[in-house]
């Protein structure tokens, strides 16, 4: 591990997350991409896939002191660092260390550990995809009862914890 690792962001060409972070690991460089599951429909069948929970970007560790940085803007699938003026733009530690803390080895993120009643969440699959509801309850069996508004009125569905996400209100 470096001495003086400090994590920055990386602005990755359209549709290259993977092969920057490919690219980046070639070089040794260690790398963050969180994803996020979306559900979308494709032919008419609705499919979850992973994508970058920051669409556009991945964080990467450096060592300020190695001077390598330059180096990170030459690689493949990377735009740019991001940078204020000519220096590279610290991203704070705890920021990432919390985000990985909440995703899996893969970097997908895992579904929050605690739901109460009342909070605000929003659907990650099926058919009630990207869906924005409420907590109502939440069963013995780890069901978690939402309450979702649909066509005017409100519509309690039965949800698997890791189909939800909280979303600040």
């Amino acid at each position: 591990m470096m001495d003086e690792e400090r994590w920055f962001l990386a602005q990755v060409k359209p549709n290259s997350a993977q092969i920057a972070q490919r690219n980046l690991r070639l070089q040794k460089f260690k790398t963050f991409l969180p994803l996020e599951e979306e559900t979308r429909q494709r032919y008419g069948k609705l499919v979850t896939t992973p994508r970058p929970l920051f669409p556009g970007y991945i964080f990467i560790a450096l060592d300020m002191a190695q001077g390598l940085w330059r180096q990170v803007n030459a690689t493949h699938g990377v735009s740019r660092i991001v940078s204020i003026g000519k220096t590279p733009a610290m991203v704070p530690k705890e920021l990432v260390t919390e985000l990985m803390q909440r995703c899996d080895k893969s970097g997908l993120l895992l579904p929050p550990k605690q739901l109460k009643p009342g909070d605000r969440v929003m659907l990650t699959r099926g058919p009630f995809a990207n869906f924005v509801a409420e907590v109502e309850k939440i069963a013995r069996d780890r069901r978690v009862w939402v309450l979702m508004e649909m066509m005017g009125s409100k519509t309690r569905v039965a949800v698997a914890p890791e189909h939800l996400r909280v979303v600040q209100a």
